[in-house]
């Protein structure tokens, strides 16, 4: 197995730090892509959407879990012999959902398939998401996600529900941490350093930040 040339470490620092202007130009441009994304328009969700979740029927503010920002991750589903190793990736990687929470943001998946395989596969997996299934409903037609995978954004705004960004395909490969799923949500890490429209909620960075145990999640994040 080839493996990269061995310098010496003053001329290995040297390309580092080439190769670091070039990260900070990309760091630099996601911002800006993150900017230009909270300041799309949205878009009205007209269905009453009925999922079937592990407490009965769910409508889709149900999902939202009485926050105002949800992103909903359509997990594939081709049966319990044929479970989406990609979208099962994905979910993988997702961490604690208290850091979401605490920016009042839900997140959860669904998928056209039986709710009692999909908490099958849950419970082997050990993953803490949400899940509800959307077998009766048009959810994934509407979304455009079809037979696939996709994962759209939803804002809760004077008793309506709408959606204001979408993405599939290798547009969810770099997704994972909390700061890539806030960065799609309309309002963003809420943080003062962003560049945000006039009125977004913003607070100093790192100030909200908390163990994960640490949140009060009796308070309204609003």
């Amino acid at each position: 197995m080839n493996h990269p040339p061995i310098v010496p470490t003053g001329d290995w620092q040297d390309a580092v730090n080439t190769l670091r202007v070039h990260e900070k130009a990309l760091t630099r441009q996601l911002d800006a892509v993150a900017a230009a994304r909270r300041r799309l328009p949205m878009t009205p969700v007209e269905q009453d959407y009925v999922f079937e979740g592990p407490s009965g029927p769910a409508s889709l503010t149900d999902l939202f879990q009485g926050r105002r920002q949800l992103i909903v991750y359509t997990f594939m589903w081709h049966g319990v012999d044929a479970v989406c190793s990609g979208c099962s990736m994905f979910t993988d990687n997702v961490g604690q959902l208290a850091h979401l929470n605490a920016r009042d943001v839900t997140l959860a998946l669904t998928s056209h398939g039986p709710l009692d395989d999909l908490l099958a596969l849950r419970r082997r997996m050990g993953w803490a998401l949400p899940w509800y299934s959307s077998l009766d409903n048009s959810f994934n037609a509407d979304m455009g996600t079809g037979d696939g995978f996709a994962l759209n954004v939803f804002l809760r705004a004077d008793d309506r529900i709408f959606r204001t960004y979408t993405t599939t395909a290798r547009g969810v490969e770099r997704l994972g941490s909390n700061w890539s799923f806030l960065d799609l949500t309309p309002y963003g890490r809420q943080e003062t350093w962003e560049d945000s429209p006039e009125g977004w909620p913003q607070t100093q960075p790192y100030q909200w930040w908390r163990l994960h145990d640490e949140y009060d999640m009796t308070k309204d994040p609003s």
